[in-house]
């Protein structure tokens, strides 16, 4: 497999809860390399641009005030697959759904609150990384 980079947050829930620490040890111990970690506020204008494809649709209104109502830890993540491993590691996306030992398995509560986002393909990371990071 090709070494990929993508993109992958934190979100409110899991800082407020104080889950970061073991989720970033998660993501080193699977042997993925954290290049850029960044603690700050997602802006509705990144908000928007991240989550353009769910607008309109009924949990769309919800989900730009979730993101941006308190600090996320964003992260640009590299290695060999380094989307789908993200995307393994993180679990389903509905954490009644993920299974135990994956991120939202294990500290998601709610679908409207599941602790990670992670791009689910290599155009969709640049594109988030874009938006996150700049060019």
């Amino acid at each position: 497999m090709a070494i990929e980079k993508t993109y992958s947050m934190l979100k409110p829930d899991a800082v407020r809860n104080r889950h970061m620490g073991e989720i970033i040890a998660r993501i080193e111990r699977s042997g993925l390399t954290i290049e850029r970690m960044e603690l700050g506020m997602v802006t509705p204008e990144q908000a928007a641009a991240n989550y353009a494809e769910h607008e309109g649709k009924p949990f769309y209104n919800g989900l730009i005030e979730y993101i941006t109502s308190g600090p996320v830890v964003k992260m640009v993540v590299s290695g060999e697959g380094a989307v789908k491993k993200m995307r393994t590691l993180m679990g389903a996306t509905n954490p009644a759904e993920a299974a135990p030992g994956t991120i939202r398995g294990d500290f998601g509560l709610i679908m409207d609150e599941n602790v990670i986002h992670g791009s689910d393909s290599p155009e969709s990371a640049e594109r988030e990384i874009g938006v996150f990071f700049g060019a």
